[in-house]
């Protein structure tokens, strides 16, 4: 039997593709990436073979269902300057869906539990352990992947078709978006002023270009 969803997210409509997801016991979705320990869905991390099918065979992150011409990628506003995600795109449907109905991306105040977290669930590249407070959903046509160091896989995002920046599940406003972005960007500046002053230009350049992207 099917479990009913939380009363937080009931009003929501569940995008046709994401109904065949499991249901957990609070009554959340669980997303296609989303790896099992001790039988559990564990949210925090990801399934490592999923995310190769996804990218192989161009499935949706969040729905596993294929990908269309649009990829979308659920990423801080921070990304919006070095372009760089850690999970591959989904549908725009499903990623809608995802920023209004995550307990963790529609509420600021809340903070990642790190308890426990296996190690092997980790992300790739540099993980800023904050809640941005602001979600962007990048819509593009195309995206590259590279490695992060440590032999994980990263996501160069393509040029946007479109940017929709969400907080608390509404359209997100300039102050937060800005915000958003620059309570990262001393992570950003930090690893740029190690590189070197062409580094530190670069990221100015970088930093310019997604402020052309915030909304009015």
């Amino acid at each position: 039997m099917r479990r009913e969803l939380n009363q937080r997210i009931r009003h929501l409509e569940l995008p046709d593709r994401m109904r065949h997801l499991p249901v957990n016991d609070q009554g959340f979705p669980v997303p296609y990436f989303v790896p099992y320990v001790n039988g559990e869905p564990e949210f925090r991390g990801f399934d490592g073979e999923k995310m190769v099918i996804c990218v192989w065979h161009k499935r949706c992150w969040l729905c596993g269902e294929p990908l269309g011409k649009f990829m979308c990628f659920v990423i801080g506003p921070m990304c919006a300057v070095n372009r760089v995600s850690a999970e591959p795109p989904s549908h725009r449907g499903c990623a809608l869906y995802a920023v209004r109905a995550c307990p963790f991306l529609t509420q600021p105040k809340m903070r990642r539990n790190e308890k426990d977290v296996p190690e092997h669930l980790e992300p790739a590249g540099l993980m800023l352990r904050r809640n941005p407070g602001v979600t962007l959903i990048w819509t593009t046509l195309r995206y590259t992947i590279c490695r992060d160091g440590h032999g994980g896989a990263l996501f160069n995002v393509g040029d946007p078709e479109r940017v929709e920046f969400v907080a608390e599940g509404r359209a997100a406003t300039r102050a937060e978006v800005i915000a958003s972005i620059d309570s990262g960007l001393p992570v950003l500046r930090e690893m740029a002023e190690r590189d070197g002053p062409d580094a530190v230009a670069e990221l100015q350049t970088m930093y310019d270009k997604a402020m052309e992207l915030v909304p009015a």
